[in-house]
């Protein structure tokens, strides 16, 4: 029996499973929804079996779903490796990867990911440059940092920016306040409160750049290093905030505040890996990047990588 399986095909089934529905799993894999549904059905085709019990909320797998699921399980990372060890052959495994970040809550994935690679690529000298850094590029540009995570890209930078990922930057006030019954905030409603951010320049906060700036509303700032401090200080009616939503969760699911989007259209940030282009083809260096998607698509919810 000739076989239509190709890596895709596994790739998919492992998103399908842990995301629990085609919607999620598409996001995981930037494909739209149609496409993957394409994949799927061509599988389902090709044996003759439904792979997924319909009309099952999360996505239930059948018997023979089960069986192609475990193959994924088994041959996407045996794969990953043999790539891995081709790719020390051919460019040697020894080098550095020193990471600095713009962003605070960015250590709440990196270090996850940065577990997970170390044991991939033992010989490559993995470090955090420490602290947050205003200008993480500079770092590089000064010998001290090999990758940045940044917000934006700057065409005049000499670097590759790998995409890494979208979310939602929400609104947060006391579950008391005023603001808390409306159905979003928009840019006046910040006029008359005290912003609470994390201690970095204007330039910086998208709903400064994004918001606020251009509608001319300058609310007054206060700003903390820690994400628990700044909901401490908006759940006691000190302020407002904007957050990323992944980083706030646990503190939603307690109902400790309230969450609500900014503007009609919601406002996002985006997240990518500057690397020098010299550096950029380095295996361990896209690797790395790998390793940041995966596993910011399995722990983050309602991030979608770019």
């Amino acid at each position: 029996m000739n076989s239509l399986l190709e890596f895709r095909h596994l790739r998919t089934l492992i998103a399908l499973v842990e995301t629990g529905g085609v919607a999620k799993a598409a996001e995981r894999l930037n494909l739209t929804q149609s496409a993957l549904s394409h994949q799927l059905k061509q599988l389902e085709d090709h044996f003759g079996l439904s792979l997924f019990e319909r009309k099952s909320q999360p996505l239930k797998l059948t018997p023979a779903g089960q069986r192609l699921h475990a193959l994924a399980q088994e041959v996407l990372p045996r794969a990953a490796d043999a790539c891995r060890d081709i790719a020390r052959i051919r460019d040697g495994a020894a080098g550095s990867l020193r990471v600095a970040v713009e962003c605070h809550t960015c250590f709440d994935w990196l270090m996850p990911a940065m577990d997970e690679f170390r044991p991939r690529w033992p010989e490559v000298e993995l470090d955090i440059v420490s602290g947050f850094h205003a200008d993480p590029i500079g770092l590089i540009h000064q010998d001290e940092a090999d990758l940045a995570i940044v917000s934006e890209r700057d065409p005049s930078e000499p670097m590759r920016y790998f995409p890494l990922f979208r979310y939602e930057i929400i609104g947060l006030v006391a579950n008391d306040h005023a603001l808390a019954g409306q159905a979003r905030l928009e840019a006046a409603d910040f006029a008359d409160e005290t912003l609470i951010s994390y201690p970095i320049p204007d330039d910086m906060l998208d709903v400064i750049r994004q918001v606020l700036r251009p509608a001319g509303i300058q609310p007054r700032r206060r700003s903390s290093e820690l994400t628990v401090a700044i909901l401490q200080l908006v759940a006691s009616r000190r302020g407002v905030a904007a957050l990323p939503a992944w980083a706030v969760v646990p503190y939603l699911e307690r109902r400790y505040v309230t969450a609500l989007p900014i503007t009609a259209n919601h406002l996002y940030g985006e997240l990518y890996a500057a690397v020098p282009r010299a550096r950029a083809e380095l295996a361990y260096v896209e690797d790395f990047v790998d390793t940041v998607r995966a596993t910011c698509a399995a722990s983050l919810p309602g991030i979608t990588l770019l």
